[in-house]
């Protein structure tokens, strides 16, 4: 078990939050990317939302042609550099290599993708080719994974693009809701600056909108709209004590952490409930912040979890203990928390049902909420003729990402209700496609 020191000051909490995927130098690449057998028909680019030619670029990494891969990468993922470390790619391109059946380890192709756009980034190299201005403009709504590639790509359809972002800083959940051991913020925005120097797009930060007023002004000024506002806050689960000092969702911890990091004091005693991937990252940040005790409670079996295995065994790997089939029934206090009460839950006639015979009392300083995000239905029902479905997503035309008011276009969470930033990031292109195609019959 893995026990860490509080962080106290910003070299303690990068050693603390070592990165998973650490940049290769010039030797490992050319060593890894010297191993590929540069399949045909290759199974990793099935595996890529994206679609990435990764036989390809790493053939072009292996020949010292990095320029090239860079390309290569960018041509099909505008957050290429982004996606080579926060990327699943355990279970999508490294999971679908044909090592894997060979009993050999898969290419690490994230770490190439990383690796070559970083080369590119940090050389300033101009790499993509923009049309002539058309004199048609285009509005992104949230400067997320999904807003970030439609801009990238209408700016290369000769459109000038303007995105509208209600906080300080871009790229959505990329910046404030993945775990700072995936991904450091420097990273994060050095990408987004890169690709907004080339492209030439803007991006018009502190501009929520949030009414009516507000779209009506963009439905005049722009030709077509993006919506990539992701999800919104944690939802609740509306338990008893919800409200107390010391109640967090998982999300705007994670967001927290990312922007106070060392400064941030977490108390010795947490508890994180829920078992998707964000609740394993809330749960391993808590630990590396110096949590003595950090209890990981879900309501079924660990095989229901919907978190990736993996993201589970780095959550235990740093020190988090994990209760299973517990259902919490409320969050006690006299104000501030002191615990968290909990019922067992076993299957009945195939169903999970709550044993109230069997209630206990987990205590803890802070409770953690990683009970899913909230959508954001509020500023959906400000647009006229704009069809969701029962569960708040944008109702869209699968092939062009258009919606029901066909002035608007959307993608990302919006529409998917919490993907990954690669499935984002491959809507926002297609988004901007399918505008193109809109914008000119």
């Amino acid at each position: 078990m893995a026990e860490y020191k509080r962080p106290t000051s910003k070299a303690e909490f990068k050693k603390n939050f070592k990165q998973k995927k650490p940049l290769m130098n010039d030797t490992e690449a050319y060593f890894e990317s010297s191993r590929c057998l540069f399949c045909y028909d290759a199974p990793c680019i099935k595996a890529c939302p994206t679609h990435i030619d990764i036989p390809l670029f790493i053939k072009q990494i292996n020949t010292d042609n990095i320029t090239g891969a860079s390309k290569t990468i960018f041509d099909s993922n505008w957050l290429g550099n982004a996606c080579g470390v926060v990327c699943p790619t355990d279970v999508l391109c490294e999971g679908a290599c044909v090592f894997n059946h060979q009993d050999v380890s898969p290419i690490q192709i994230g770490r190439l993708q990383n690796y070559a756009t970083n080369k590119t980034i940090d050389s300033n190299k101009t790499i993509f080719n923009l049309e002539e201005v058309n004199g048609k403009k285009i509005a992104i709504i949230g400067a997320g994974p999904a807003g970030m590639a439609c801009a990238c790509e209408a700016r290369t359809l000769g459109y000038q693009v303007d995105i509208y972002e209600a906080k300080d800083k871009p790229s959505g959940l990329t910046v404030h809701g993945i775990a700072p051991y995936k991904i450091t913020n420097e990273e994060v925005l050095k990408e987004i600056e890169y690709l907004k120097n080339h492209l030439g797009f803007q991006i018009k930060y502190n501009s929520a909108i949030l009414s009516k007023e507000k779209l009506q002004k963009l439905e005049k000024n722009y030709d077509a709209i993006f919506l990539g506002v992701g999800l919104g806050n944690t939802a609740n689960l509306k338990l008893a004590g919800e409200d107390m000092e010391g109640v967090i969702g998982a999300v705007e911890f994670i967001e927290e952490l990312r922007l106070k990091q060392h400064l941030l004091k977490v108390p010795n005693k947490v508890v994180v409930i829920g078992g998707g991937n964000t609740a394993m990252d809330a749960a391993s940040e808590a630990a590396r912040m110096g949590a003595s005790k950090t209890v990981l409670a879900y309501r079924n079996s660990k095989e229901k979890m919907k978190a990736y295995g993996f993201e589970y065994n780095l959550a235990i790997s740093a020190g988090v203990d994990s209760l299973f089939h517990v259902t919490p029934l409320e969050i006690i206090g006299k104000g501030k928390v002191e615990g968290v009460k909990f019922a067992k839950t076993e299957w009945v006639e195939g169903k999970l049902k709550t044993n109230m015979n069997n209630v206990f009392i987990v205590k803890c300083d802070l409770v953690i909420m990683a009970t899913g995000q909230a959508k954001q239905g509020t500023l959906y029902n400000l647009i006229d003729n704009l069809e969701v479905d029962s569960q708040t997503k944008i109702i869209i035309n699968e092939a062009t990402f258009q919606t029901s008011n066909s002035k608007y276009f959307a993608g990302g969470d919006a529409i998917n209700g919490g993907a990954e930033v690669v499935n984002a990031a491959y809507d926002g292109k297609m988004a901007a496609q399918g505008m193109h195609q809109w914008l000119n019959q």
